[in-house]
Formats: C-alpha cells, sequence, structure tokens
C-alpha cells in the first residue's frame, strides 16, 4: 500500500510540474497562455494554437531542418529553420514584426530557441507551442 500511494503522488507530482509549466489560467478559469520566463514571446497549449488557424490572419512558423517538413508539416506553415533565423531570412517569411506568429518544431526544444531569436530581432507577437511530435489535429504527409 505505501509503494503504491508513493507512485501516485510520484506521478501526480511530475504531471503538476509538467503542466505548471506550460500555461496559467485566467480568472474564468480557462487555460491560457503566459510569457515564457520574460522572455518576450507567449507559450500556449497546442489547442489554444489551432484555435488561432482556425480563426486565421497568423503566420504558422515550421522551424525544423528541411527534410523533417518535406515528411510531415502542419497545413499552411512555412519553413524557417532555427539555425538559419536572422533578419534577412525572418523578413522573407515574415515580413510585418507584429505578425502573430505560431512557433512550432518537433518537440519543443527549437521552437523556444527561435521564439527567442525572432523576439530579439524586433518581433511582438510570437507564440510557441511546443512540438508535431504531440499535434493532435491534421498534418500533410510526404507524397
Amino acid at each position: 500500500m505505501k509503494k503504491r500511494t508513493i507512485g501516485v503522488l510520484a506521478i501526480a507530482l511530475c504531471a503538476v510540474i509538467a503542466l505548471a509549466g506550460y500555461g496559467a489560467l485566467t480568472s474564468d478559469g480557462t487555460a491560457k497562455g503566459f510569457d515564457y520566463e520574460d522572455l518576450g514571446y507567449t507559450r500556449i497549449f497546442q489547442d489554444e494554437a489551432k484555435a488561432m488557424m482556425d480563426e486565421g490572419g497568423v503566420i504558422i512558423l515550421d522551424v525544423r531542418e528541411q527534410h523533417e517538413y518535406d515528411e510531415v508539416h502542419i497545413k499552411d506553415a512555412v519553413l524557417l529553420p532555427v539555425g538559419e533565423i536572422d533578419e534577412e531570412s525572418a523578413a522573407q517569411v515574415i515580413p510585418e514584426k507584429d505578425s502573430v506568429v505560431l512557433v512550432y518544431c518537433r518537440t519543443g526544444n527549437r521552437s523556444k530557441t527561435a521564439s527567442k531569436a525572432l523576439v530579439d530581432l524586433g518581433y511582438t507577437n510570437i507564440y510557441e507551442f511546443g512540438g508535431i511530435a504531440t499535434w493532435n489535429y491534421d498534418v500533410v504527409w510526404a507524397e
């Protein structure tokens, strides 16, 4: 019984830690993204990203490598590999610094790096939503 209780508590603690780092609740109890470690971009849940995509008027930015994008990507996503982000390449893909940009990669690591890089270049509406590995919505597969 004691081992089971410890196991359940350990699982619950891991879940709380994982969720606490991913979003916050508004006063009405709904999930809302937050400024990620004061880095100037907002980290949101994937369902929030999907809702924003469905509303339109956003740039969906895939920051993986070309071969990863070619294999599978989110519909309407544009590619800008994280290692290639600079003033010129970003301006080609995101011409307006106040555009709403939804950033993703494979698992969420490169998307954080890319989001910070875009903020450093002066982009003001950056939303990071993790990786395609956990994306539960439609994607475009290679033919």
